[in-house]
């Protein structure tokens, strides 16, 4: 159903909440305290899953300790004692999925291909077919250049970019959103999986689950202003992408405090991390906690003194959004360590 342009009455009911925020001791993040009451006293349940020796001794990715660690991450997320029982609580057989991935970053800060292989390894052991699984993100040579492997046809897992298949015609909207979806994501995918990576954004402050949603669309740069708010809420308010999410798992190998969303070495470092959560808001007020912790590390002013703090996590957790959770109180955070 074709949702209306933001009213009068909800930009002040908007206005309403900006203005009730409140400031969670220790953290410098900053929530909604009227989507809190707002929303069923719940909890968001976040994990962050580390191994100090996820890299071999030349600095690159393990494949067997990433599916560990993932391995891990599912099984602490979903309270299982093996990963397979994980996924099933995510896909069942049959069914087409997405791994909408980042790779604008290049081969230096892009999404991990060898997180990217042990997710497929484990939808394939859940009942999902090889071929029903695809790899995606706007640019097949953005994927190429970012270490992926493309393939477009056979009994193999897919990797390609949206510019092999177009988007639809019509235009998909919300709120204040109008934009044309990736035909990847609307004819190739029952269950979309969102794999981000953890990065500062000149812009919105963060650029980690919600954000990751812009590759998706046509129109992306359009949807930039006023630190993204509240277009990236908006845009994952699209019934298209709501409808088909299942889970986040935020690729924290490498991260990045400051001057993103471009790589750039001096302002990087190695969590060795994920982040996992069913809830994308709660993972971005956590992986925002991260950011701001490393900035303080390094002497960095916090976000907020910078004034881009990201208040499209407000507008995410908002009455008129309810996409999660952002109030860090309310957010169930489990950290788990291979070593």
């Amino acid at each position: 159903m074709r949702q209306e342009p933001i009213t009068g009455r909800r930009r002040f009911l908007k206005n309403c909440l900006a203005s009730a925020v409140a400031v969670a001791a220790g953290d410098g993040i900053s929530h909604s305290a009227a989507g809190a009451q707002n929303l069923p006293l719940i909890r968001s349940r976040v994990v962050i899953a580390q191994d100090p020796q996820l890299r071999g001794s030349d600095s690159t990715v393990d494949s067997q300790r990433m599916l560990s660690l993932l391995d891990r991450t599912m099984e602490t997320l979903l309270r299982v004692s093996r990963p397979d029982e994980a996924w099933k609580k995510i896909v069942r057989p049959g069914q087409m999925v997405g791994l909408k991935v980042n790779a604008l970053g290049g081969r230096g800060f892009s999404g991990s291909p060898r997180l990217a292989e042990a997710i497929c390894e484990r939808l394939q052991q859940a009942g999902i077919r090889a071929a029903d699984i695809v790899i995606w993100d706007r640019d097949t040579d953005e994927l190429e250049r970012a270490g992926f492997h493309v393939c477009i046809a056979g009994n193999r897992v897919q990797c390609f970019g949206t510019d092999r298949m177009g988007y639809e015609d019509d235009l998909a909207t919300w709120g204040s959103v109008g934009s044309r979806l990736s035909k990847i994501l609307t004819q190739r995918c029952d269950v979309l999986i969102n794999v981000p990576v953890l990065k500062d954004h000149d812009g919105a402050g963060v650029t980690i689950a919600l954000k990751n949603m812009y590759g998706t669309i046509h129109n992306p740069n359009k949807y930039h202003p006023n630190g993204c708010d509240p277009y990236i809420a908006d845009v994952n308010m699209l019934p298209e992408i709501r409808s088909r999410m299942r889970l986040s798992i935020c690729d924290a190998t490498t991260a990045c405090y400051e001057g993103g969303p471009a790589y750039k070495p001096q302002y990087s470092w190695q969590p060795n991390a994920l982040l996992a959560s069913q809830d994308p808001v709660a993972l971005d007020t956590t992986g925002w906690q991260m950011i701001e912790r490393k900035r303080a590390e390094e002497g960095l002013k916090a976000l907020e003194a910078e004034e881009r703090a990201p208040r499209y996590l407000a507008t995410a957790a908002d009455p008129q959004h309810r996409l999660g959770i952002n109030d860090p109180q309310r957010i169930e955070r489990v950290e788990t360590d291979l070593a």
